[in-house]
């Protein structure tokens, strides 16, 4: 297995390092830290299968359509919003926050060296809010989009900086792995806890709580998960060059970190395989991200199925995606992470393309079709974030994963726009689902056309034995 030099010099423009920036690369040390790294996975996956896959989106509608009293709208910041859009025009707006803040919160982890702490107090914000759900009731409708908003932001900026420790924790023969078992991990923490408020919300009424309560119970329980595992990463993972106590204020922070990050958007024209493979990741997780949003509206509006059978492929898919993950690790280390993805893009292409034949009705034919998609979805991820870790500069990490995170946030203004103007154009959900795989075919083809060797020279990194 090969080694590397540490990738990360101290930054402090002529400033003493402290003690935590001469820190142990031994393997003991770094897997105390990937066992760590691990854990935040598990902790934040909380948020988007119990908040966001499940809970959150009915119940906020709800409050709002309580709130309307029937009239047709509720008032929201001096605009007049129907309650069925709200909860989209929530999504919509904490979206737009996340671009924005993700690049500035990646910068301020590079320039001042202290991710450990950024990601700390992210997601602590984050986990407070969600805890806060237990509030949401009684029509607070405004409360609920404000507690999302502040989440969802605080979610995505604390994400961003756990990437970009990967590099760190990380030899590049080892990122594949590493990289799968905690997205793994995050599949089985987020599943774990899913099942458990299913249970609740199912069988409210033999716990003695009220649906709304079951609800509310199952939004904060989130939060509570998420604080509570966060400790453990943040007791293991180490910063490798932290600017001194008292070398700059907050302010001066700040300011270096708004330069810092305008001088990374500019030079990332000399890493154009780096833009290269930035952009295939773009659209092929379009049709990834897609798929999986609209696969619940799918088996309801289409196949017919109901509301258990839906619930039973969710939790499904966490469990089985849990291996999957681990897998398409285990494969890349043999074949190489590049091949698995495009091979994975493939399986894409074909789960797609049998979606659009399944039979109204037939619950088991959807859930074989979730145990593919489970297959390849942890794989695709898990891999696509430990190849990117390959094509960035050292030090600029955390830059490098927010503009990571930023396409990642595209893909839901693109993948859903296209959906929408295939049902728009045929009013058919079977030819909406296999418009996506041009996503599938347009991404391999740009995927395959990056070369992975050349890119990860040109940004100053070893090339590890497979890739």
């Amino acid at each position: 297995m090969s080694r590397t030099p540490p990738r990360n010099p101290p930054v402090n423009r002529g400033s003493p390092m402290t003690a935590e920036q001469v820190v142990e690369d031994s393997p003991q040390a770094r897997r105390r830290e990937q066992r760590g790294w691990y854990f935040y996975d598990w902790a934040n996956s909380a948020f988007p299968t119990t908040v966001l896959t499940v809970f959150l989106g009915p119940y906020l509608t709800t409050i709002a359509e309580t709130a309307a009293q029937g009239r047709p709208y509720v008032d929201v910041l001096w605009f007049d919003v129907r309650p069925s859009a709200y909860y989209s025009f929530v999504v919509g707006t904490a979206a737009i926050l996340q671009i924005i803040l993700m690049p500035i919160a990646g910068a301020l982890a590079d320039h001042t060296g202290r991710k450990k702490e950024l990601m700390g107090l992210f997601a602590y914000l984050g986990a407070g809010a969600t805890m806060c759900f237990w509030f949401l009731s009684d029509g607070r409708y405004l409360l609920g989009g404000a507690l999302f908003v502040t989440a969802s932001t605080a979610f995505a900026s604390a994400f961003v900086i756990y990437n970009s420790f990967l590099p760190e924790i990380s030899t590049p023969d080892e990122r594949d792995k590493v990289s799968a078992r905690g997205w793994g991990f995050g599949y089985l923490g987020g599943g774990l806890l899913l099942a458990v408020n299913l249970v609740l919300f199912l069988g409210h009424k033999s716990f003695g709580v009220t649906e709304g309560q079951a609800v509310r119970i199952a939004l904060s329980s989130a939060g509570l998960w998420w604080a509570g595992f966060t400790i453990i990463p943040l007791l293991r993972l180490r910063n490798r060059r932290a600017l001194p106590s008292g070398a700059e204020s907050a302010g001066q922070a700040v300011a270096g970190s708004f330069r810092q990050l305008g001088r990374t958007i500019v030079e990332l024209r000399r890493y154009p395989l780096t833009l290269g493979f930035l952009v295939a990741y773009l659209i092929y997780n379009d049709g990834v991200q897609t798929v999986i949003s609209f696969s619940a509206t799918y088996a309801d509006k289409e196949l017919e199925l109901g509301q258990s059978v839906q619930i039973g492929a969710i939790l499904m898919v966490q469990f089985v995606a849990f291996g999957g993950a681990l897998l398409l690790g285990r494969l890349a280390a043999s074949y190489g992470a590049k091949r698995v993805v495009m091979s994975a893009l493939v399986g894409w292409t074909a789960v797609v393309g049998v979606a659009y034949f399944l039979p109204k009705g037939s619950a088991p034919a959807f859930f074989a079709l979730g145990f593919a998609i489970a297959i390849v979805m942890g794989g695709t991820q898990a891999l696509s974030r430990s190849l990117y870790s390959h094509v960035i500069p050292a030090g600029k990490e955390a830059e490098y994963y927010s503009l990571y995170e930023i396409s990642d946030k595209g893909s839901t203004f693109l993948g859903s726009f296209t959906l929408a103007l295939a049902l728009q154009l045929t009013d058919s959900y079977r030819l909406g689902i296999i418009s996506l795989v041009i996503f599938f075919v347009v991404g391999f083809v740009l995927l395959a056309a990056v070369n992975l060797p050349k890119a990860i020279r040109a940004a100053g990194n070893e090339v590890p034995d497979r890739v």
